[in-house]
């Protein structure tokens, strides 16, 4: 719903921020943040992630991708629906600059470890120490209500 992207973009009024989402009712929140919150350094785009790191977003223009909590697909049988696969991997590789940074976050075990996989096997990125914090997020809560552990990675691309 924007909570944890308005106060990163809050934090850093230095940087600028896209947030992209396809959730009607979370952009209409989060365009209540930036009103409420006056920010002035993040935009925001309704459509398919991979659709605008596709056709919207240079190659190597990236500082940073966040991606926080998304849909863990659960059934084995929905595991493709899962964003992070190697195809997304290389795309995102390939938008973040020369030291940019891949930062996500998961509460279920085994899809962090399938993004841990797809992720080291890019070889344009390379792990990195957990050095990134961020806010708790709605999904977060949740899961930790849950019992669920929480597991962050952080990947940089390689300045070759």
């Amino acid at each position: 719903m924007g909570e944890t992207t308005a106060e990163i973009a809050a934090a850093h009024p230095e940087t600028d921020y896209v947030a992209i989402e396809v959730h009607g009712p979370g952009i209409g929140s989060l365009l209540k943040k930036i009103e409420l919150l006056e920010l002035k350094n993040l935009r925001v785009i309704r459509h398919d992630a991979v659709e605008v790191l596709e056709q919207m977003i240079a190659d190597g223009s990236l500082a940073g991708i966040h991606l926080f909590f998304p849909d863990p697909w659960p059934k084995k049988r929905h595991h493709k629906r899962r964003l992070v696969q190697p195809p997304f991997a290389a795309l995102a590789a390939r938008k973040l600059a020369p030291g940019g940074y891949f930062h996500a976050a998961t509460d279920w075990p085994e899809y962090a470890e399938q993004m841990d996989a797809v992720l080291s096997a890019e070889p344009t990125l390379e792990k990195a120490d957990q050095g990134k914090s961020r806010p708790i997020t709605k999904f977060e809560r949740r899961g930790i209500g849950l019992g669920h552990p929480v597991r962050d990675l952080l990947f940089l691309r390689r300045k070759e």
